[in-house]
């Protein structure tokens, strides 16, 4: 899944769990809202190793906390000592097991972070199944001739027929040697999602056909699906991108298991 901030990627934060000697001048604690020429000197050297500023929050302890993304990607928090020559990337714990960055995290990186990624997703070129008016969207990178992509099809029939729950297939074609042809027949037809249903309703005996020639915007549009998924980090499909309770975009690699189905969809 899309992490959330309590569970970052360890290994783009340990390149960045060292303490960082500066040689700016000492500064006194910051208080939240600070503008970006106030950021202590030293935050650059940590910048140098893929850590992108993005807010500051309350810190206790004299430290100056600031909310950012590893690697365009991860949350992270990195707290500044008071002198402002040193800085810990990290999580940072009370006395009661807390991590005090968290809510800082999901306010000033996780919620933006997610509207960005659904942006993108929203601008890419998908097929919609089910209603147009469905309270929840679920987008899934999908290839034609994918079986997990069949079945996590066949195994959201129910969400998707009641009209709770409309999937956006974001079509690529990574399978096999036709699957371009395949996902280009389906964007490229007048009525995608019925093409699309075709070929899920068809799937065991080989689905739709090819399209004989694909266009060079066909071709450009595959081609920035299948970047979006990469940068995504799906590796193949289905890749699955749902927004949580609280509006933060999280995602399944492959056919959902048990109950994850359910976290994906909703309630049936």
């Amino acid at each position: 899944m899309l992490k959330r901030p309590r569970a970052r990627n360890a290994a783009l934060l340990a390149a960045l769990l060292m303490i960082v000697a500066g040689s700016g001048q000492a500064q006194s604690p910051a208080t939240p809202g600070k503008a970006a020429t106030d950021r202590p000197a030293v935050l650059k050297g940590v910048e140098k190793h893929g850590f992108e500023v993005m807010g500051e929050f309350e810190a206790p302890g004299g430290l100056r906390g600031f909310a950012g993304l590893v690697g365009g990607q991860q949350p992270a928090a990195a707290y500044v000592t008071a002198d402002g020559t040193h800085v810990l990337v990290g999580s940072l714990f009370n006395e009661k097991g807390e991590d005090v960055g968290e809510a800082a995290l999901d306010r000033l990186v996780a919620k933006p972070m997610s509207d960005k990624i659904w942006a993108k997703l929203d601008a890419s070129s998908w097929v919609r199944d089910g209603r147009a008016d469905a309270p929840t969207v679920v987008y899934t990178f999908s290839d034609a001739n994918c079986p997990y992509c069949h079945h996590f099809w066949q195994a959201a029939r129910p969400w998707v027929d009641s009209g709770k729950v409309q999937l956006r297939h974001v079509m690529v074609g990574v399978i096999r040697e036709d699957s371009p042809a395949k996902a280009a027949a389906i964007l490229g037809a007048p009525n995608p999602s019925a093409v699309f249903l075709e070929n899920e309703h068809n799937f065991s005996k080989g689905g739709i056909k090819p399209a004989a020639t694909i266009s060079a915007a066909l071709a450009n549009k595959l081609d920035v699906n299948q970047r979006l998924m990469l940068e995504l980090g799906f590796q193949g499909t289905p890749g699955i991108l749902f927004r949580d309770p609280q509006g933060v975009v999280q995602r399944v690699s492959g056919m959902p298991q048990g109950e994850d189905m359910e976290k994906v969809m909703g309630p049936r």
